[in-house]
Order: C-alpha cells, then sequence, then structure tokens
C-alpha cells in the first residue's frame, strides 16, 4: 500500500497494473483487501487498478467531523485519485458505501466517468423524505442504521472487534448476545480474517459510523442535484441473499440511467464479490470491455 495525498487528505492506496485506470470503493466495514479477488483479474486484463482504504478506514486518514464523510466529500477522494494518476477519466466500482459513493458521480462528474459498477447497494432516485424517517417509520428506532447514529454504538461495536467483524460479515445485523458463537464466515480465509479484525481493532469503528450519519445530508445533496440521468454504461450485481435488498430496492433505478445491466447472483449475499468471484469478475469484465 503506498500513501497518496488526495483531496486533502492522506489515503492508503493498492496501486498495480497499467491500462485503462479502475478505481475500487470499498464499503463498512471493510479494507481495500476486499479487493483482492478482483484486482489479479483486473491487472491480467491490460487495467490499471486503484484500491483506497477509504476515509475513516485501515491506513487512511479518519477526519472527526461527521459532515467530512458526506457522498461529495467521498466522492472528491474519488475523483482526486484519478487527478494523482493524472488520467481524466476512469472506471469506477464500488461495493456497499463505496457503490453508494460512486453513483453520484454519474451525475455529479460526468466527464471523470468511463463506466460506473455498484455491488450490492442499488442507486435509488431521492426519496419523498429523509431516510431516517423512512427508517424510523417502517423498521423501528433497532434498526441497525438508526442505531449507528447513536454514540452508543461505538462502545458495543469495539467491544470485541472479532465478534463485531464476524457477525457483519455473515449478514447479521444485530448480535444475538454473547451465548451465541459467531465465527468468521466459510467464504473469508482465516488469514485475511485476522487482518480485518487487526485493522478494526487499531482504529476503532467512530469513523466509519460516519457513514451511516450522513444519510439525511446525502439525501439532501441528491434533492439539490435532482433526479437526472446518468449517461455513463452502468452494471449493478446483487446477490440473492443479500439482507440489503429487504430495505433498499432496485426496482425502480433503470429509469436513472440511459444504460444499466442488473444481475442477481444465485445463493450470494452481501460480500458477492468475495462469495462468488468468478462470476462477479466475469460479469465486470465484460462490463469494461464493453465501456471502453
Amino acid at each position: 500500500m503506498e500513501t497518496w495525498s488526495v483531496n486533502g487528505i492522506e489515503l492508503s492506496v493498492l496501486a498495480e497494473g497499467s491500462g485503462p485506470l479502475v478505481v475500487l470503493a470499498h464499503g463498512f466495514p471493510d479494507l481495500a483487501l476486499t479487493w483482492r479477488l478482483q484486482v489479479p483479474a483486473l491487472v491480467a486484463a491490460g487495467y490499471r487498478v486503484v484500491a483506497p482504504d477509504m476515509r475513516g478506514y485501515g491506513g487512511s486518514a479518519r477526519p472527526e467531523p461527521v459532515e467530512a464523510y458526506r457522498s461529495d466529500v467521498v466522492g472528491e477522494d474519488l475523483v482526486g485519485l484519478l487527478d494523482h494518476e493524472g488520467v481524466e477519466r476512469a472506471h469506477f466500482v464500488g461495493h456497499d458505501w463505496g457503490a453508494s459513493s460512486l453513483w453520484p458521480l454519474g451525475l455529479t462528474h460526468p466527464d471523470r466517468v468511463l463506466s460506473l459498477t455498484g455491488l450490492s447497494v442499488p442507486y435509488t432516485p431521492p426519496s419523498p423524505a429523509p431516510p431516517t424517517e423512512i427508517f424510523r417509520k417502517r423498521l423501528g428506532e433497532d434498526f441497525y442504521m438508526l442505531r449507528f447514529h447513536s454514540d452508543d454504538a461505538i462502545p458495543e461495536l469495539e467491544r470485541d472487534p472479532a465478534r463485531t467483524v464476524a457477525l457483519i460479515l455473515n449478514g447479521r445485523l444485530d448480535d444475538p448476545g454473547p451465548d451465541v458463537a459467531v465465527d468468521r464466515p466459510t467464504w473469508l480465509p482465516q488469514d485475511v480474517f485476522d487482518e480485518y479484525v487487526a485493522a478494526f481493532r487499531r482504529t476503532g469503528f467512530a469513523a466509519a459510523l460516519n457513514y451511516y450519519r450522513n444519510l439525511d445530508p446525502n439525501w439532501r445533496l441528491a434533492e439539490q442535484r435532482g433526479a437526472g440521468v446518468i449517461e455513463a454504461p452502468s452494471l449493478f450485481v446483487t446477490g440473492s441473499r443479500d439482507p440489503v435488498a429487504l430495505f433498499m430496492s432496485a426496482e425502480n433505478a433503470a429509469s436513472s440511467f440511459r444504460a444499466l445491466e442488473q444481475v442477481v447472483v444465485e445463493g450470494a449475499g452481501h460480500w458477492v464479490h468475495q462469495q462468488e468471484p468468478d462470476q462477479v469478475n466475469g460479469l465486470l469484465l465484460g462490463h469494461l470491455s464493453r465501456s471502453a
């Protein structure tokens, strides 16, 4: 990993290969390490790959202000990677909050985008009310995205980082209690799991939660932009067992794109790119080749 000065902060960045630029943006609770199964395939196919630990994570800066994690600020981090590389346009690929961070670039920075690929979190047009209000009415105060707005969530997550990481990677959004054993998911090697745990033991989870605390500010930004149509060729991939689909539908997304392909990978959960890497890599490489 290298340290790059980007958008006024320092980011820890994995950079490999040569060719058209592909920027990989991870989500919560994750690291650039999440792309370890995609980077070799992309490099072998002739792409230059840049994958940062997003702000708030791993070896990257962790600014304190909540507003430092708004979607427009994080978007400037991603565009700043292009400036650091000295290129005008790139393919952007994101998972979870990484996907949420790159979708708006199709509207705010269309001249910098060759293509967009979102994994697990779809683009959604501005909702009729703030997201926290909708989640509170539909899913209750205990919904994890609302829980993460409370400072009480920080010691809860940090009490046992290994358990926290295992729970979330297993798709468990609520801790079933200390009497229930929680192991790392079978699709994640022990050494990779250990890297995750070591990183979050060092950094904690407070900065990462600030992405969730910008749900309503991000919504206000989207409202100001208006619905718009994303012109860049776009791909959305999700797993058939991804719990995010239960409260964040991709059904209405197509009208927001000039060209959107949507694929459901059967049997995969939220970490579709780690659970079914061959299938996801094939979809991604096909999409990039068509979007050159």
